[in-house]
């Protein structure tokens, strides 16, 4: 992208546009990839240390020194929505300086969040907010490619509503569980009638049993005590004989 030409650790020549006179001008950028198309312009001293060196005239004109334009306020806000923060201020086309702050900071845009202001003099040194557009159309191009569709746009994961198939499916699935039930309590019902009917068999078995028993016990009595009667009738009549 046509950002990358601007690095942090590159100390850029730039031709002087402030006078007629051509100096030198070192400068960074930050950060080295835009975001949404912003970037903060910095000048650096002899040491290679930051330093405020543009006014507000001056930031429009390093910014399109370097083939960019300077950002509008609605521009950096939108960085600042990205993520973009930074601890300096710069000055932006509305002709006041701006810091992006996510994270209050007391060093930092007087311990402010958000897009932080100084309407300073536009004659005060600050840094440049600048804007490239072809990046901030590439990111934002990147940015819906990246995005996952919505369920209800994407067909393959929209709801579907049942078709003719599978209701048929599920009729028929419905039909075979109501059958097996219907089976189930059938089997279970003959199971029931089967085990009562056993049950009443052996309780006839055990009564006819018994009742067999018992006459047989009633009959082998009677005949035992006949017995009994006609052995003594037996012996009464032989003594009777003997006497006479």
């Amino acid at each position: 992208m046509s950002i990358l030409w601007l690095c942090i650790t590159s100390a850029l020549t730039v031709a002087s546009v402030f006078s007629d006179e051509d100096i030198d001008i070192r400068i960074q950028v930050f950060p080295a990839q835009s975001i949404a198309g912003v970037v903060q312009v910095t000048s650096l001293n002899h040491l290679l240390q930051p330093q405020y060196a543009f006014n507000a005239s001056e930031a429009r004109m390093i910014c399109s020194s370097v083939g960019l334009n300077i950002a509008t306020r609605a521009q950096v806000d939108e960085a600042l929505a990205r993520g973009l923060e930074t601890c300096r201020f710069g000055w932006i086309d509305e002709h006041f300086a701006v810091i992006p702050r996510i994270q209050a900071l007391p060093n930092c845009g007087q311990n402010q969040t958000g897009l932080v202001p100084w309407r300073a003099a536009v004659t005060r040194k600050f840094d440049a907010f600048c804007f490239n557009e072809s990046d901030a159309a590439a990111q934002l191009k990147d940015a819906a490619t990246d995005n996952p569709l919505n369920s209800s746009s994407n067909p393959e994961n929209a709801p579907s509503n049942p078709t003719d198939s599978d209701l048929s499916v599920n009729s028929t699935a419905s039909s075979d569980s109501t059958d097996d039930t219907v089976d189930s309590e059938g089997q279970l019902a003959r199971l029931s009638g089967s085990a009562q009917g056993s049950t009443r068999g052996k309780v006839v078995l055990i009564t006819c049993t018994g009742a067999l028993l018992l006459t047989a016990v009633i009959i082998f009595a009677y005949l035992k005590t006949r017995r009994y009667c006609s052995l003594r009738s037996d012996m009464g009549q032989q003594q009777e004989s003997g006497q006479l």
